[in-house]
């Protein structure tokens, strides 16, 4: 087995495309014995390397060669060697780039692996199932978004872990979630956001650290807001036609969202954008008690210096129930792959519970099949570390609701014009009601 690193710009990886790729069509570097798989998770490529030893054992003559680069550099360079040639064999899929990649038409199918809704967590299989009705993605892993809160600081403003776990939320006050906020958050005198005196222009400690605007998604910033006012993306939970960014809902909770900024509670946007500072980043520094993010990321904060942590379930909307995305990847197939059968063997295996299994032992992200997410909530047990909040929304729908990135055409399009929006939005304090445009634009891309 052969294991690369990579870190590719575009330009590296066109120049490379050229020289090396066209002339020999398919996956460069892949031969008749060898799958390549490219990766972007650097602290899963363990997990993965003792995968591809394990099917290596089960396929004698069949190498998986593996290259892991950064999430931006990853998307770039695949889409680049999809143009020259030079592809993978098999890539880590994400669902925001499925209606693009199925636009350029560069995933092979996949009904031909047996792969059965019911083996895997609700939804994950489904979700990778094109407008056409074949099968374009093998389920890999699942994440939710959970509330990460500093232990010490929580203490300190007398909120314990049941208050934290029992928060709700409206557009209207805020609800137990914004007063929680704000009672997080210290000014420069020492002042608390729910205490006279309180200024919110000079913010030590703000109660709320921001990940961004969220663009069209909002995966950690507003949407398990949205999703609990009973908002959806689009009129169809996969493949819509119409975006719905326009509706009221939406932007109350948007307004309200950001609102918390102007009030000194939710971290500038500033924070984020200008110092490349993320979330858990402020958290870990003390410029923030509190942050919205992902199961991804739960090592990150669990494991950061000085820094104890809890985490809680998202608030209760006005629908009465608690909303989290439940984001699941998955592993394709390039339609132009070298080697077509080894790749299709190599992701029925990292779709199997033999291979979930020993991505659960290491505690990192959550498998797709049952069997590897209990070895996973094992392992971070192990670790000393609950992950109830993470779990309770896939298992629990009586007071959960989960839901998934808005599936649809011209994905791509849709971020270029939300992004944005949204940023001018929360950053210059633009009104919500300019986000009528854009959808109207996006819907006029869809042909709506």
């Amino acid at each position: 087995m052969r294991i690369r690193t990579v870190f590719a710009s575009l330009a590296s990886a066109v120049a490379l495309s050229l020289v090396t790729g066209c002339a020999q069509g398919g996956s460069a570097g892949s031969s008749g014995n060898t799958v390549t798989y490219w990766l972007w998770d650097a602290n899963q490529l363990p997990a993965y390397e003792a995968c591809a030893k394990d099917f290596e054992r089960r396929n004698p003559g069949l190498n998986v060669e593996i290259t892991q680069m950064g999430w931006d550099d990853y998307w770039t360079k695949l889409t680049a060697s999809f143009i020259a040639g030079t592809e993978p064999d098999v890539f880590t899929d994400h669902i925001q780039k499925f209606g693009q990649f199925a636009d350029l038409d560069v995933l092979e199918p996949l009904d031909d692996l047996g792969i059965e809704e019911s083996d895997y967590q609700p939804g994950l299989a489904a979700n990778w199932v094109g407008q056409d009705g074949h099968r374009y993605g093998a389920p890999k892993d699942w994440d939710t978004v959970a509330f990460f809160y500093n232990k010490k600081m929580a203490d300190d403003a007398g909120l314990t872990a049941e208050e934290l776990n029992d928060l709700s939320w409206n557009p209207q006050d805020g609800g137990t979630f914004e007063k929680a906020v704000a009672r997080l958050t210290v000014d420069k005198n020492g002042k608390r956001g729910d205490e006279p005196g309180f200024d919110k222009n000079n913010v030590k400690v703000y109660g709320l650290a921001t990940g961004g605007a969220g663009d069209g998604d909002g995966q950690t910033q507003w949407s398990p807001f949205t999703a609990s006012a009973g908002w959806s993306y689009t009129d169809e939970q996969r493949w819509g036609t119409k975006y719905q960014y326009d509706s009221e809902t939406f932007q109350s909770v948007v307004d309200w969202y950001f609102g918390l900024a102007k009030k000194g509670y939710l971290a500038p946007f500033a924070d984020y954008s200008n110092n490349g500072n993320p979330a858990n980043a402020q958290v870990a520094s003390g410029k923030a008690a509190a942050a919205f993010d992902g199961a991804w990321m739960i090592s990150t904060y669990y494991g950061a210096k000085g820094l104890e942590v809890g985490t809680a379930v998202t608030p209760q909307g006005p629908t009465g129930k608690r909303a989290t995305m439940m984001n699941g990847l998955a592993d394709s197939v390039s339609k132009n792959a070298r080697n077509k059968t080894g790749a299709k063997k190599w992701v029925r295996y990292l779709a199997s519970d033999a291979c979930q299994r020993i991505v659960g032992r290491y505690g990192i992200v959550f498998p797709a099949t049952p069997d590897g997410t209990e070895a996973a909530v094992a392992a971070y047990r192990k670790k000393g570390i609950d992950v109830t909040a993470f779990t309770e929304p896939v298992t629990d729908k009586e007071r959960f609701t989960t839901f998934s990135f808005p599936i649809t055409d011209y994905a791509a399009d849709v971020l270029a014009l939300m992004r944005p929006a949204m940023q001018d939005i929360y950053a210059n304090d633009a009104p919500v009601s300019g986000l009528n445009q854009t959808n109207s634009q996006i819907n006029l891309i869809l042909g709506q």
